[in-house]
């Protein structure tokens, strides 16, 4: 199985989601090596599968003959892993830390730095190079290691799995957690795209986390429908012992929260638009944002412009620890994402006993039938939604108790056999 996170190494929900699910896949007895770029730190010793990092393994062929090849005839230079994925860095972002590493004499020059970081992440200027680079450790890594199935975990990994089964001839799964159709919308990075419609081309079976994102793959890359199953996400059952909070606010005061990362795809303007008119209504409301990315600014300009700044609070990243502590906190739970493949984050709210009002534009809504939705640009509609639960004790306690029960069939266990089959239907 190919990664680029695996809790403690992780950037985002994937790494949580690979932890979940490959546990559960222990549970049917798979057994399973995954591949990082690089361990950060020493594993747990009672993990339930083994980790392997590219970074600890010798390569031995020459970057000609590795550039030669048809898949790789657009890359000049390939060299070997160096350090973990990074994938929610942008460019700028990106640049500012090789400018600050420079200017404090931890690399001679950029050239340098660019070199030793290797992996830059989503958005960094030798992004494609950097996926071929992990594909050829991949090689070596699948000559010695005995395997039945080569699993990959979205388009990063891909190019390493395909160069696997070159290696291997094992069945070669395509595991989409998410789209850069889902990420950039009309403005897809061109190669990144071509990146994943070849994995999907060269993979024996494609897994979508939904219905939504299989729709995705057939109308937007062209793959054929029997090609694509679907295995919806789930969310680790383990109660929280403790549903208290530290976080304290008077007793008329409602909490609304956003949590997820702020960019375009997650849809955290349309969250402010509708809070503004929620205000307008109720100025007992306040609406929590929770996370980092590229808008943060420009969101924070536009609270401003609305004259709602009293009642937004912008959290930047959250621990665990805070992330639950805001969710024991909320007394609702939007998700209005522009596309999203599935989100589970809200499967946490629920677990929270938090109502959830969601995009219809995510996967998550398929198996949160009772909860309400809506429209993402529908701004006047999600506003309702929101006065309404937050409003109205009866409404939100049955939006509770509906999603609650819903709650009790999406497990990862499920999931997990449903990848065995197939696994098996593979082999």
């Amino acid at each position: 199985m190919f990664g680029w996170e695996f809790p403690p190494h992780i950037s985002g929900g994937l790494g949580v989601a690979c932890y979940d699910l490959t546990k559960a896949l222990a549970g049917e007895n798979v057994v399973i090596d995954f591949v990082l770029p690089k361990l950060k730190a020493p594993p747990r010793a009672d993990l339930h599968l083994k980790l392997i990092s590219s970074h600890d393994t010798f390569v031995q062929q020459k970057n000609k003959h590795f550039a030669e090849e048809k898949f790789f005839k657009d890359l000049r230079n390939v060299y070997e892993v160096d350090s973990p994925l990074t994938p929610y860095l942008n460019e700028k972002s990106y640049k500012e830390l090789i400018e600050r590493l420079v200017e404090n004499k931890v690399y001679e020059n950029e050239e340098e730095a660019f070199m030793k970081l290797g992996i830059s992440g989503d958005y960094g200027p030798n992004l494609i190079s950097e996926v071929f680079r992990y594909a050829l450790i991949a090689r070596t890594i699948a000559a010695d290691t005995d395997h039945d199935v080569i699993h990959c975990h979205d388009w990063l990994t891909i190019t390493a799995g395909i160069e696997a089964k070159k290696v291997s001839g094992k069945p070669l799964i395509y595991h989409v957690h998410a789209l850069e159709t889902d990420r950039s919308g009309a403005n897809v990075n061109p190669e990144i795209f071509k990146i994943e419609k070849q994995g999907m081309e060269a993979a024996d079976t494609v897994i979508a986390v939904s219905y939504f994102t299989r729709r995705n793959i057939i109308d937007f890359y062209g793959i054929p429908p029997e090609k694509i199953e679907v295995v919806h996400n789930a969310v680790s059952k383990t109660k929280v012992n403790n549903r208290g909070t530290s976080i304290k606010k008077h007793p008329d005061e409602k909490i609304v929260l956003f949590l997820g990362r702020l960019t375009m795809q997650k849809g955290p303007d349309y969250f402010l638009e509708a809070a503004a008119k929620v205000i307008e209504k109720d100025p007992n409301i306040r609406f929590v944002v929770a996370g980092m990315g590229d808008m943060i600014h420009r969101l924070i300009e536009r609270a401003a412009e609305l004259r709602i700044g009293r009642n937004v609070l912008f959290t930047g990243f959250l621990r665990r620890p805070e992330v639950e502590d805001i969710f024991a906190a909320a007394d609702a739970y939007v998700m209005s994402s522009v596309s999203e493949p599935f989100g589970i984050s809200s499967l946490e709210a629920v677990l929270f006993d938090v109502p959830v009002i969601l995009s219809k534009q995510s996967g998550v809504a398929e198996v949160l039938s009772n909860s309400l939705k809506v429209d993402f640009w529908d701004v006047d509609e999600l506003a309702n939604k929101i006065y309404s639960v937050v409003e109205y004790p009866a409404l939100r306690e049955e939006i509770k108790t509906q999603a609650a029960e819903e709650l009790k069939n999406i497990q990862w266990e499920n999931s997990a056999k449903q990848v065995v089959e197939i696994y098996s239907s593979l082999l």
